[in-house]
């Protein structure tokens, strides 16, 4: 039916890219098309499985990230396909509701329902396979005041970040 909207789908929150490279990855996007950087995690912020620079531009969010260790998920999808989308993750009204009513039309679970959170509040996120080897994530906010997404904070260079994605 034209116009309907099952999955209560509000616009497209980010696509996230695997990369080899995220650093030169966020150089080449800040540099070459003006994306400022919203936020990054990698080993200075603690993280030691995954390097992720969440840039902006506009209404256009991207994530890029690269996997550090070899041998995960990540990184065999990297080595399998090279740089690419992995997720192309929807901002929704209720994640549950919209995962809920996804695999009732016959998508392929991913992740199920689950929240993340940080001293910003709470995202709550599911995700779902699509083609090949990408996914869609799910995304609904309660309460979350970040500049992106929780486990990614402010970069420590910039003075001040806005955010992205109410």
């Amino acid at each position: 039916m034209a116009g309907e909207n099952p999955l209560k789908i509000k616009r497209i929150h980010h696509l996230e890219f695997l990369v080899g490279n995220a650093r030169q990855a966020a150089y080449f996007y800040r540099k070459g098309f003006g994306f400022s950087q919203l936020a990054y995690r990698g080993l200075e912020t603690g993280e030691r499985g995954i390097t992720s620079y969440a840039l902006n531009q506009g209404k256009i969010n991207l994530l890029l990230t690269t996997p550090l260790e070899a041998g995960n998920a990540l990184h065999e999808h990297l080595r399998k396909h090279g740089d690419g989308v992995r997720d192309v993750a929807l901002l929704v009204e209720d994640a549950d509701k919209a995962f809920a009513e996804a695999t009732k039309r016959g998508a392929e679970p991913a992740v199920e329902p689950h929240d993340d959170a940080d001293e910003f509040g709470t995202v709550r996120r599911a995700a779902v396979h699509t083609y090949g080897d990408t996914i869609h994530s799910l995304i609904s906010y309660n309460n979350y005041s970040g500049p992106f997404l929780p486990a990614l904070p402010p970069p420590k260079f910039q003075a001040t970040t806005r955010a992205c994605c109410k």
